[in-house]
C-alpha cells in the first residue's frame, strides 16, 4: 500500500498547486531562517562586545554558520511543515480532485483557523520531541548510525501523525488510517528529509501520499 501510494503521488509533485505550495513553503521557510539566523549573529555580536572576546565580524559569522548548520538539521523540517501546514489544504483539494473527484465534493475544506492551529501543534510538538531527544542523539554519535536511526523512527511518527491530521479531517466518515500505516507513511517522508533536494519535495510528496493512502483503500482492495 505504502508503494502505490507513493508511485501515484509522485506525478502530483509538477502540479500546478504543488509548484505554487512549494514556493510558498520554501520563500517564507528560508525568510524565517534568514531571520534566525540575524538573531543569532546579532547575539554573537553583543556577547563578543560585552565580554571583549577577539574574532570580530568573522568570528561572529562562522558561530552562526555553525549554530545554524546544527539549527537547520534540527528544525528545517519542522518549519517546512508547519509552514506548508498553513497553506497544505491546496495540494490536499488539487491531488483529490485529480484522483479522487467523488471525494472531493463531500471533502470537509480545514479553513485558516484550524490550518494556524494544525501548524503551531505540528511546530511546537516536532521542536519539543526533538529537543526531548537531543541528548540521545548526541550520545548515539559514537554508534555511527544510531543518531540516524533515532531521528527516523521519532520523526516517522510525528510526520506520519502530522500527515494524517492533515487528510483525515476532510473525510471524517472514513476510518482513519492504522498506525502502521501511519508510521510508514512517516518515515518515507523522514527518509526524504534526510535527502539534499528532494528534502525541498517531501512536504508536497508527503502529502499527496498521506491522500493516496486514505482515499486509495478502496482502489487497492
Amino acid at each position: 500500500m505504502i508503494l502505490t501510494a507513493a508511485l501515484r503521488a509522485f506525478p502530483s509533485i509538477f502540479h500546478g498547486a504543488a509548484l505554487r505550495l512549494m514556493g510558498k513553503t520554501l520563500l517564507l521557510t528560508l525568510l524565517l531562517f534568514g531571520l534566525l539566523a540575524a538573531a543569532f549573529w546579532g547575539a554573537f555580536h553583543a556577547l563578543r562586545l560585552h565580554y571583549g572576546w577577539g574574532g570580530g565580524g568573522v568570528g561572529e559569522g562562522a558561530a552562526t554558520v555553525l549554530v545554524m548548520v546544527a539549527t537547520g538539521w534540527l528544525l528545517f523540517r519542522a518549519t517546512a511543515m508547519a509552514v506548508m501546514g498553513l497553506f497544505a489544504d491546496d495540494i490536499v483539494e488539487a491531488v483529490e480532485r485529480d484522483c479522487y473527484p467523488q471525494a472531493a465534493l463531500t471533502a470537509s475544506p480545514a479553513g485558516w483557523a484550524r490550518s494556524l492551529r494544525f501548524a503551531l501543534l505540528s511546530l511546537g510538538r516536532t521542536i519539543g520531541w526533538n529537543i526531548v531527544a537531543l541528548p540521545a542523539y548526541i550520545l548515539l554519535l559514537v554508534t555511527g548510525i544510531g543518531t540516524i536511526g533515532l531521528f527516523l523512527a521519532l520523526n516517522a511518527y510525528l510526520l506520519g501523525h502530522d500527515m494524517a491530521d492533515m487528510v483525515e479531517p476532510r473525510h471524517p466518515a472514513l476510518p482513519p488510517l492504522s498506525r502502521g500505516s501511519r508510521w510508514l507513511l512517516g518515515l518515507v517522508s523522514a527518509i526524504l528529509f534526510l535527502v539534499p533536494v528532494a528534502n525541498l519535495l517531501a512536504p508536497i510528496f508527503s502529502a499527496a501520499m498521506a491522500v493516496h493512502m486514505l482515499l486509495g483503500r478502496k482502489m487497492s482492495a
